[in-house]
């Protein structure tokens, strides 16, 4: 699988990464809890060792994230009056004007404005162009491009 990621998302993955390894590090390095207790399974043995897995579990699916991944680029300046990965799209609606990046799915975050180009809003508006009015979601609320801006990657 490949991850489309903005340059910004890739160093926030690669400090995690440096983050989760240094804290491996630091918890093989102290004293490891006794595995029994009077008999019993010692419960802080039980959480240093789902700490130690989950921790490696993040670090496996980064570093599968780091090797598979594609930096969200411009597109050719020719192309750049249609919504692909990376634009910033203003949009009108009845009501009012929002704007949203169409992003991959791993920064998508409806909350900030970020959709993902997968999503039923993202592929409605990917290959639009200003003008356009596009149909998004059940209730096939209409929206009007109004602008597609690229910021430098």
């Amino acid at each position: 699988m490949e991850y489309f990621i903005t340059k910004q998302k890739l160093k926030e993955l690669e400090h995690e990464h440096e983050h989760l390894k240094q804290m491996i590090k630091e918890e093989i390095t102290r004293e490891v809890p006794t595995l029994l207790e009077s008999g019993d399974l010692n419960p802080d043995f039980t959480s240093y060792e789902e700490a130690l897995e989950q921790n490696q579990s993040r670090i496996e699916e980064i570093e599968n994230i780091i090797k598979n991944h594609q930096i969200i680029k411009k597109p050719p300046k020719e192309e750049r009056n249609k919504v692909f990965l990376g634009a910033n799209v203003i949009l009108k609606n009845d009501k009012h004007k929002t704007e949203y990046k169409i992003v991959g799915t791993l920064e998508a975050n409806p909350f900030e404005g970020k959709i993902s180009d997968v999503s039923p809003a993202g592929r409605a508006f990917i290959g639009k162009a200003v003008g356009e009015v596009v149909s998004v979601g059940p209730m096939q609320a209409t929206y009007q491009i109004l602008e597609i801006k690229y910021e430098d990657a």
